[in-house]
């Protein structure tokens, strides 16, 4: 295309934002500068580009165009920053006019682009147990290799904690499980149930150190395949069970402990309270609950996880607030003894994530394809956001049921 196409643009968005954090480039070759140093550059391949953040204006048109790879950033780090904390400034009615002009002369009549493939709506209501196995269907619906590529040889997928002298992430998740079972007592032979179990590395850490006998849960039938085939080869097979089930639907004899990770954050307001009776009722009367799960910290009416993980990373995720899960736990009957953050491990594990799945992303691509390749890489950069500013953080909380 001639220079000449993103010219009116270009003018009208250096007067409508004479402060910009950021650069722009355009698929003619042409760019508007930033205003500081060390800024993000958002590189505009088509003008199908702009046609997704027209559509979708904030974080869901930009992560479309980028994970339909019309939009490259050449810091993520910095753009999730930006995206998060910027604000443009407010534009009258003939400025918005005249940049909208500029942006029809910038790319013609273009068709909507189409919404990348990875991206998926639910329907019906919020987090029932159809649903909520589609979501999780959705969030794994990946070769486990693709995991294999940023977590560590333990497969654990949730916050490491390097606070207690960890320097790698294999040293900091290993502390992790060895704290959860520490917190809970553990003792051989007794009965604990892992809810939300993933690829089995507690199940197999509790089994393994601890002798204790260990029923894992999960809605994710490769990972129980994947988690019985870890406890065979670690000889823990006779002290573990993987299935696929639902926390709603598990029942029998009480067990004398239950360990939750990483899964209070996808229960959701509606659904909480509920949560916390079913966890009540597996535990026998003294039994102990150790619950690992990402909270909001900030209030406001800004709370949800963003539209672009709702769509492509974790759908119906909810984090609640840490006095809303305490609540639904002593409703339920338990008793709060400890509560211990962990929002600087999280943000540290999340870094080391991105690290080594952004030196692997060629295979990630081949794995899964570039869509969800490139979901997943703008995902492991934004998590750590969340952590760094405040907005969410994350808690262990040790209970006992009365």
């Amino acid at each position: 295309m001639p220079l000449a196409v993103t010219e009116p643009l270009r003018t009208e968005v250096r007067r409508a934002l004479p402060d910009r954090p950021f650069e722009l480039r355009f698929w003619d070759g042409t760019s508007v500068p930033a205003t500081i140093d060390a800024a993000p550059t958002f590189s505009f391949r088509s003008p199908r580009a702009i046609a997704h953040v027209l559509r979708a204006p904030g974080e869901l048109g930009l992560g479309r165009a980028y994970v339909s790879g019309l939009l490259e950033v050449d810091d993520l780090d910095a753009a999730v920053r930006l995206v998060d904390a910027w604000r443009p400034p407010p534009l009258g009615v003939r400025e918005r006019v005249r940049l909208g002009l500029a942006l029809v002369r910038a790319c013609g009549v273009v068709r909507p682009p189409p919404r990348p493939a990875a991206e998926l709506r639910l329907r019906g209501a919020r987090h029932t147990p159809r649903r909520d196995a589609r979501a999780v269907r959705h969030h794994y619906d990946v070769p486990t290799e693709m995991f294999e590529l940023f977590l560590d040889r333990s497969m654990t997928y949730s916050c490491g904690i390097f606070s207690r002298g960890a320097t790698t992430l294999e040293g900091a998740q290993e502390t992790k499980l060895d704290l959860v079972c520490t917190k809970l007592a553990l003792q051989p032979g007794e009965r604990v149930v892992d809810v939300g179990c993933g690829w089995g590395s507690f199940a197999i850490h509790a089994a393994s150190r601890y002798g204790a006998r260990v029923l894992g849960i999960t809605l994710s039938a490769p990972q129980v395949d994947y988690a019985r085939r870890r406890a065979a080869q670690a000889g823990v097979s006779e002290l573990v069970d993987f299935r696929v089930l639902d926390y709603r639907e598990l029942s029998g004899e009480p067990f004398d402990a239950v360990a939750s990770i990483g899964m209070v954050e996808h229960v959701g307001e509606e659904r909480i309270d509920l949560y916390a009776r079913r966890l009540a009722a597996m535990l026998r009367p003294g039994g102990r609950l150790l619950n690992h799960g990402i909270a909001q910290v900030e209030h406001g009416d800004d709370e949800d996880a963003g539209p672009f993980s709702e769509r492509y990373v974790f759908p119906d995720g909810e984090p609640l607030h840490l006095s809303r899960v305490l609540l639904a736990l002593e409703r339920a009957g338990f008793v709060t003894e400890h509560v211990e953050g962990f929002a600087a491990d999280y943000a540290e594990t999340t870094r080391v994530w991105a690290e080594r799945f952004d030196e692997r992303f060629d295979d990630a691509v081949r794995l899964a394809g570039p869509e969800r390749a490139r979901v997943w890489r703008l995902y492991l950069h934004a998590a750590r956001q969340g952590f760094v500013s405040g907005f969410e953080s994350i808690y262990q909380v040790r209970c006992r049921r009365t």
